[in-house]
């Protein structure tokens, strides 16, 4: 007689993959030592700043030694950190969303949320650290005393960053343009002259025509200020160079990181301009604000958007 048993169903499944490490590093982070706990902790919060990184920079990170790193890395059962540098790669490029550098697909709202603020804090907290105050100086004297101020700029983001900058130039008093068509920034670069300034926004700053708008600008005696990364053809070609260096965005060229540290840099641009240019920059900024309020602009008070018109009613009025 044969007494065995037919095998259960459960046993003719394939056995369960093995989970990721990422899924591996959320699932036990609890259950190890606390410094351990720290270097799990830090390698979540920006996996892929964690695979770019050295040994040094985040057993700093985590706030523990080197060798807690490693003990870290054979606690899930690899012999040093490369090899689980190379797992986490290779997980992070499976799982990886194209959403944020930071964020995962199956992260939380909560989770979304608090990497992608934290993302932004940390750029702008390095973009504090490299930011050259006294570059930024060199340009508001140059902005202060031109003619004539042209903003070049292509792409939806570095388009609005330059309407912004000719803004706050032109309520600083200054004469200023934005110019977003190719042809139109040759015609300006061929105008400005010497006593004029060419300012190039572009973070990825490569295109090609904007580049050569730049360089004939400064063939004609302009000055050519960028605002880009360092180490681009436009930063090669200008005369002075706001550099701005953020993480790669997953999904956009121009991500929101860089976008923030343009406004925060022109930002600290015209503030800086302001305080050269004295009392009549002021003054300016001033009478402004008061004809805003007089008309009833940007203010609270201001009922004019609700005024019916002539022979309607607001809303809630009754005929009498």
């Amino acid at each position: 007689m044969n007494s065995s048993l037919p095998p259960s169903p459960s046993s003719t499944l394939p056995p369960s993959p093995t989970p990721g490490l990422l899924q591996q590093l959320r699932e036990r982070q609890d259950s190890l030592p606390e410094a351990q706990r720290s270097v799990v902790r830090a390698v979540l919060e920006d996996p892929r700043a964690a695979v770019a990184a050295t040994v040094e920079q985040l057993a700093q990170q985590a706030g523990v030694s080197m060798p807690t790193i490693v003990r870290t890395c054979r606690s899930f059962g690899y012999d040093s950190v490369r090899e689980f540098m190379l797992a986490l790669a290779q997980d992070l490029a499976v799982s990886g969303s194209y959403l944020h550098r930071s964020v995962l697909a199956e992260d939380s709202a909560q989770d979304v949320s608090s990497k992608i603020i934290h993302a932004a804090v940390a750029s702008l907290t390095e973009l504090g650290r490299r930011i050259d105050v006294e570059v930024i100086d060199q340009v508001a004297a140059k902005l202060a005393k031109a003619r004539r101020i042209d903003c070049y700029s292509v792409g939806a983001a570095s388009t609005f960053t330059a309407s912004e900058l000719q803004s706050r130039l032109f309520r600083l008093g200054l004469t200023a343009n934005a110019i977003f068509d190719a042809h139109q920034q040759l015609v300006s670069a061929s105008t400005l002259g010497p006593e004029g300034v060419a300012f190039v926004v572009s973070h990825v700053g490569r295109m090609p025509y904007t580049v050569e708008a730049a360089r004939f600008a400064r063939s004609q005696g302009a000055t050519v200020i960028a605002l880009t990364q360092p180490g681009t053809p436009l930063a090669e070609t200008a005369d002075l160079v706001l550099a701005v260096s953020v993480p790669q965005d997953a999904v956009m060229r121009v991500g929101t990181e860089a976008y923030l540290a343009h406004l925060v840099v022109i930002e600290i641009l015209m503030v800086r301009l302001a305080q050269q240019l004295g009392p009549v920059a002021t003054r300016g900024l001033q009478q402004f604000k008061q004809l805003l309020h007089k008309h009833g602009f940007d203010s609270a008070e201001y009922s004019g958007a609700m005024d019916p018109g002539p022979g309607l009613h607001k809303p809630g009025q009754k005929d009498h």
